[in-house]
């Protein structure tokens, strides 16, 4: 088999346990993003086998219609919203998913984030390489108050570590994530107007859909304190487009960290909010850490050994396996 793997930005399959076992195939990593379609087919045309690094390039049907040699789909984690599994299907590509991100690695970058931001931790760094010796006064975390929009399994993570260090938390989302966290101890905003007033801290940890996208609108934003930080390690269109980086400059809230964007990945430094100096950024690392890229990865592997002994497994669209 000659098999692709695209948007590894780390090359980190090639690093992962049991990539030895595709030794009696081709593979070739590609660790940049490709998101013209034409040029995206003239780079994949001649493979028969391709892995998606979880949802980093969108693979419509446009694509796949013109991948003739294209047989095997090894999908990094379930979700499948930029694969066009029904045009898979139609032209008998097997599509296999399996693994799913541990939320402990997301959750563990939320902390590193709102504590690097609450005590200037890189702007402090940066001083003391040129020289310079204590520039700042940080912000501790114990009695104030962290906002949790949306309580999910990392969300409840974020949740349980604030309570240890002393915070008081406050959760905000649909009812019934409001009453999974008030089963866990954890109290409810009365709406949505005080959750923006009063947090000290807000992290986001909403799925993406159509009910959320924009949930955070701009009049939200205006309404945090001035030395409110707000965190986002979910997705960047949570955000009402734009609202952020206009709400930053406006001084409400006063600070931002963001592992998110709309379109990624950002290269060359081209973002309005890398341009701010009150936002920490970084590129999307939430569930990049080597256990979870085992996981991914591993799996990936795994799908692509019982293929190629005609045992597939982990099969999204069973119906390409009929007669084979």
């Amino acid at each position: 088999m000659k098999i692709a793997v695209i948007d590894d930005y780390p090359d980190a399959f090639r690093n992962v346990t049991g990539f030895e076992r595709l030794s009696e195939h081709g593979v070739t990593v590609f660790r940049d993003t490709i998101k013209n379609a034409d040029r995206l087919v003239e780079r994949l045309h001649d493979f028969d086998t391709v892995v998606l690094t979880q949802q980093r390039s969108p693979f419509p049907r446009a694509v796949i219609e013109r991948l003739p040699l294209l047989k095997f789909i090894a999908q990094t984690g379930r979700n499948t919203y930029h694969l066009d599994v029904a045009a898979c299907t139609e032209r008998g590509i097997v599509v296999s998913a399996a693994g799913t991100n541990a939320p402990t690695a997301t959750a563990e970058l939320t902390w590193g984030l709102i504590l690097a931001s609450l005590r200037h931790i890189p702007h402090e760094l940066q001083q003391l390489r040129q020289g310079t010796w204590q520039t700042t006064v940080g912000t501790g975390l114990h009695g104030k108050t962290l906002g949790i929009c949306g309580f999910g399994r990392i969300g409840n993570m974020v949740a349980s570590v604030g309570r240890a260090f002393g915070m008081n938390v406050v959760c905000w989302g649909r009812e019934t994530t409001l009453a999974k966290a008030r089963a866990s101890g954890f109290a409810a905003a009365a709406g949505r107007e005080e959750f923006f007033e009063r947090a000290d801290i807000i992290s986001l940890h909403l799925a993406l859909n159509p009910e959320t996208r924009g949930i955070v609108t701009a009049a939200d934003l205006a309404r945090m304190k001035p030395t409110a930080l707000i965190v986002n390690t979910a997705r960047a269109p949570l955000i009402a487009a734009g609202a952020l980086a206009e709400a930053l400059e406006r001084g409400r809230p006063g600070y931002a960290a963001v592992d998110v964007y709309e379109d990624e990945p950002v290269t060359g430094g081209l973002h309005p909010l890398l341009a701010l100096p009150n936002v920490i950024c970084t590129p999307h690392l939430g569930y990049v850490e080597r256990d979870t890229m085992e996981i991914l990865y591993g799996r990936a592997i795994d799908g692509i050994v019982a293929f190629a002994a005609g045992k597939p497994v982990n099969v999204l669209n069973p119906e390409t396996l009929a007669g084979k």
